[in-house]
Parts: C-alpha cells; structure tokens; sequence
C-alpha cells in the first residue's frame, strides 16, 4: 500500500498530502516558479486551521480556502 494515502482514522486524508507535498518542495523552488509562471500556490503554516489552505497569487493577494473538487471555498482574505 502506499503510504502516501496511508492515515490514522482520525485525520483527515487531505492533511497528510499537503504534509506530503509540503516534503517535496522543501525549498520553495517549484512555488517561485509557478507564481512566476502566473499560477496560484498553496500552501500550509503551522498555525494554518485543519483543513484548509493558503493560496497565494502570482501579485501577492492571499486567501484562507477550503479546496474541494467544486472549487476553492474562500474563507477569508489575509
């Protein structure tokens, strides 16, 4: 089984893929690069509230999502 998708009952499968994902661009490289390119990020803090998201745009504007396959449930702007 992979682990990646492997998760205690208690939590909620989309916290251990942006944990995941947070892993994989330790240095922020591919995040420049794709505000560069024009497109949002997102990303977690640790005071981030569980199950959701930051997004950032390439101008800098931030937002407090929840992503959903509907699309992104704004929050609140930061």
């Amino acid at each position: 089984m992979n682990t990646l998708y492997k998760t205690p009952e208690n939590e909620d499968p989309s916290e251990q893929l942006w944990r995941e994902l947070d892993r994989v661009d330790g240095d922020g490289g591919a995040a420049r690069e794709l505000l560069a390119a024009g497109w949002p990020i997102y990303y977690r803090e640790p005071t981030t509230p569980k199950g959701l998201q930051i997004k950032k745009y390439p101008d800098g504007r931030r937002e407090l999502v929840r992503f959903s396959r509907q699309g992104d449930e704004v929050i609140h702007a930061l």
